[in-house]
C-alpha cells in the first residue's frame, strides 16, 4: 500500500462523510479529519477520526459485518475506503456519539464527482 495517497503530510479536514453497509443504510459522520503521515522509510501512511452516533454504528454492524467510509474533500477529491479498520466507543446512551477512528486496509478509491453524487444520493441515511 505505498504511493497511494496523493496528499501532502498533514491535517485535513472533511467536507462530508458517511459510514455505510452494503444494503446503503449509512450514518453521517460529523468532524471528520483525516492525517497524512510518513514512516521512516518515507512511505505515505494515513488515519483518520470523526464523530459517529454509537447507536447508528451498531444499526449498521448488525446488517453487516463490513462498513465502507465515503469522503468529500470538496471538489474533485472524493474517495470511498473501502472495509477500514474501526475502532469506537461504546454505547452509553441512545444519543451519544464517540470518536470513530478508522485506518485503511486498502488504497482509497477516488471517485469522480457524478458517480460520488449518484452513490450519496442512493444511501439510506439512519434518523436520529
Amino acid at each position: 500500500m505505498t504511493n497511494w495517497i496523493p496528499f501532502v503530510e498533514g491535517e485535513y479536514l472533511v467536507d462530508q462523510a458517511f459510514l455505510s453497509a452494503s444494503d446503503g443504510s449509512a450514518t453521517a459522520l460529523e468532524n471528520t479529519i483525516i492525517e497524512v503521515y510518513s514512516d521512516r522509510q518515507g512511505n505515505r501512511h494515513l488515519k483518520g477520526h470523526s464523530r459517529v452516533h454509537n447507536l447508528h454504528m451498531v444499526e449498521l454492524l448488525e446488517d453487516s459485518d463490513d462498513l465502507d467510509i465515503i469522503l468529500d474533500f470538496g471538489d474533485e477529491f472524493k474517495y470511498l475506503l473501502r472495509q477500514p479498520e474501526l475502532q469506537s466507543g461504546k454505547v452509553f446512551s441512545p444519543a451519544a456519539k464517540s470518536t470513530l477512528w478508522f485506518t485503511p486496509n486498502s488504497p482509497w478509491q477516488q471517485i469522480p464527482p457524478a458517480e460520488f453524487e449518484a452513490l450519496v444520493s442512493r444511501l439510506k441515511l439512519l434518523s436520529q
